[in-house]
């Protein structure tokens, strides 16, 4: 029985050196490890305490601008440093799925503010050449400064058009970046995360980053739910206005194989209880693979909340749909609200940005 006694009063033996260098033995019981252990997660926690809405946890920047590529080992790491205590598989696979695609990074490089930004002069010198030889062909004029005055002043309009067109929907939700990390910030939620996708230029040079933002969204769950219950009087009109603003959001997915094994099913369980959005329409289509030839199953799922769901259910979609296009413009800087002063709502969330998550999806989902 003596072991036993001291296996329990003893828990480890580390030496220590005293100050003239002999080695000396402690005792570390098991109330002193408790102790160390408590006070780890002291230190853990009052990291995460210290973080308000909308601070940004960790930025990535992507190896290269016209191939972007994130490091999510890094990602993992820091997060960890920071208390965000997250499983590598639940974040490094849904980002993998979600970003790691090569027709979603050609997309990134030729939707980005730094390609925009090198295609402007080139469109402008394109358009300049294409409106100047047509009305050489229509005009005689004797003063050819007159001619390229005007050739120069349509061009520059032209070019101007364009490139605010495309700004303006760089601010709007992106259905083949923002929609795809849908469930990466359905998972990263539990977390009081929010992940994004922010790209800007500065000083011509082009950033591209994949930020993480602590959110806690208890406060803007509960004042969408507030907002959706005072309009259910007119939620035949309510859910009309969201069909009309999200009607173009839909997820596309491939669904995974059943696994014959022993197991299988309860994995396939597993991945639908982790993905309650993805309910609304479920429509199966069969495309053809271009490897193999056999048939590539895909579902689309349609991201508008449905019109028998209770109000938080639909609070909740609203902001996991919405966050990534809202961290996206808040990283860069281009959120804003209404002009007027007198137009913004009093309550706000985030005091890092003028609008907080709740009221950027009334703003562009409910008015």
């Amino acid at each position: 029985m003596a072991p036993a006694v001291m296996s329990k009063d003893l828990v480890t033996l580390d030496l220590m050196e005293d100050k003239n260098g002999d080695c000396q033995v402690t005792e570390e019981t098991e109330v002193d490890f408790e102790i160390r252990q408590i006070k780890t997660d002291r230190q853990t926690h009052s990291n995460r305490s210290t973080w308000t809405n909308g601070q940004c946890v960790a930025a990535i920047p992507t190896s290269s601008m016209f191939n972007p590529h994130f490091d999510l080992s890094l990602c993992h790491a820091k997060l960890e440093r920071d208390g965000f205590e997250i499983p590598a598989r639940e974040i490094e696979v849904a980002l993998k799925i979600a970003l790691d695609v090569p027709s979603v990074r050609r997309y990134m490089v030729f939707n980005s503010g730094l390609f925009h930004f090198i295609m402007a002069p080139v469109l402008y010198v394109v358009l300049w050449c294409a409106v100047f030889s047509t009305l050489r062909l229509y005009i005689t004029v004797t003063d050819y400064w007159v001619l390229l005055l005007s050739v120069s002043l349509v061009s520059i309009f032209l070019t101007t058009a364009i490139i605010f067109i495309l700004h303006y929907s760089n601010k709007e939700i992106n259905t083949n970046i923002d929609v795809r990390l849908v469930q990466v910030n359905e998972r990263m939620m539990k977390h009081k995360l929010l992940v994004g996708v922010a790209d800007w230029v500065q000083n011509c040079t082009g950033h591209m980053q994949l930020c993480f933002v602590y959110w806690d969204m208890s406060h803007c769950l509960r004042t969408l739910t507030d907002t959706l219950e005072e309009r259910s009087y007119v939620e035949s009109d309510t859910q009309k206005t969201m069909k009309s603003r999200m009607s173009h959001l839909v997820l596309v997915t491939e669904p995974h194989p059943i696994d014959p094994e022993p197991g299988g099913s309860d994995v396939e369980e597993d991945c639908d209880e982790n993905r309650p959005l993805l309910r609304n329409q479920d429509t199966g289509c069969s495309t053809p693979s271009s490897h193999t030839g056999d048939p590539k199953v895909t579902s689309n799922y349609s991201l508008v909340p449905e019109v028998m769901l209770p109000a938080q259910a639909k609070a909740h979609q609203l902001l996991v749909t919405y966050s990534a296009a809202y961290v996206k413009l808040l990283v860069s800087e281009r959120l804003s609200g209404p002009s007027c002063h007198r137009l913004r709502p009093p309550r706000n969330h985030c005091t890092t940005a003028p609008l907080c998550l709740c009221q950027y999806i009334k703003y562009k989902v409910l008015q």
